[in-house]
């Protein structure tokens, strides 16, 4: 299970010393992304994507939206193909990335779409 860390200012010390107290439950990777508004933190446990493309937080083609997410998204790959028909071109094949571009696509009303946990 992955480790996830944030809160609502800037703090990169913070941030990186939560990822190090969560490690444990996320040994295959870690990162972490601030700006003056945000801190987020992930150490993650590979599941579907083992490469390092799944790397967290995750963002967007332009930056403007960022996700640390642990779960499970089961019906990923239908709505991959359903973003790929509009557009979006995938670097992982990770159901976060999945989500993020569901996001951008549809905003709150993604969550309507997602089968998982």
């Amino acid at each position: 299970m992955c480790g996830i860390n944030g809160f609502s200012w800037f703090d990169k010390e913070r941030i990186s010393e939560m990822n190090y107290i969560t490690r444990f439950r996320g040994p295959d990777d870690r990162g972490i992304f601030t700006d003056e508004r945000v801190s987020l933190g992930h150490t993650r446990l590979s599941i579907i994507d083992h490469s390092s493309c799944g790397h967290q937080p995750m963002t967007n083609d332009d930056q403007t939206l960022w996700i640390t997410y642990n779960g499970e998204v089961y019906n990923h790959a239908e709505l991959r193909e359903d973003l790929i028909v509009r557009g979006y071109s995938f670097s992982s094949a990770t159901d976060t990335e999945v989500i993020l571009y569901a996001f951008q696509e549809y905003g709150l009303e993604c969550l309507n779409r997602f089968n998982g946990m």
